[in-house]
C-alpha cells in the first residue's frame, strides 16, 4: 500500500484532478486501493485510475513542426539564367511588377563518358548549347559534376 501511494506522488500523470500536496497536517491523505482507485476522506467518492497511464509518458499532442521541403530554384545550373523583373502592363497603362520566369524542362540527356542517360533540369537555352557543343564541354565549363546527377 506505501510501494502505491509513493507510486502515485513520484508520477503525476496518473491520477487526475490532483492539488499539489501542502506540507500542512490538517489534511488527509488520499488512501489507494489495489483495484487502481483514489478515494477522497472528505467525500468517499471513488476517482478511477487508468493503468495504462502508469505506462505511458508521451504528450497528448506533439508541438507542431512544419515540413519544409527543398524548393528547386528557378535558376538553370549551366547557363546561369534567371528569372527577369519585368512591369505587368494594362489597358490603361498602370505597371505592375511580375517576374518572368527561365523556360525550365526536365530532359533526360546520354552522357558518353558515363555510357549512361542523365536527368537534368535545365533551360531550352542550355539545351541549345548542349546539342552544339556536347554536354562534357557545357558541364565542364559550369562546373557542374554529371557523376553525381
Amino acid at each position: 500500500m506505501a510501494a502505491a501511494s509513493a507510486m502515485l506522488i513520484s508520477n503525476p500523470t496518473n491520477v487526475c484532478f490532483r492539488k499539489p500536496q501542502f506540507s500542512c497536517s490538517l489534511k488527509p491523505k488520499p488512501t489507494v486501493s489495489e483495484l487502481g482507485f483514489l478515494t477522497s476522506q472528505f467525500t468517499g467518492i471513488q476517482i478511477s485510475q487508468s493503468p495504462f497511464l502508469t505506462t505511458i509518458n508521451k504528450p497528448i499532442s506533439a508541438p507542431f513542426k512544419p515540413s519544409l521541403q527543398p524548393v528547386a530554384r528557378r535558376v538553370c545550373p549551366f547557363t546561369g539564367k534567371k528569372s527577369n523583373k519585368a512591369n505587368r502592363v494594362s489597358h490603361s497603362n498602370h505597371k505592375t511588377k511580375r517576374l518572368q520566369f527561365v523556360n525550365l524542362q526536365y530532359k533526360r540527356v546520354w552522357w558518353e563518358a558515363g555510357k549512361r542517360f542523365v536527368k537534368l533540369r535545365l533551360s531550352t537555352k542550355a539545351l541549345k548549347t548542349i546539342e552544339k557543343n556536347g554536354l562534357d564541354a557545357v558541364a565542364k565549363k559550369a562546373g557542374i559534376d554529371l557523376s553525381k546527377a
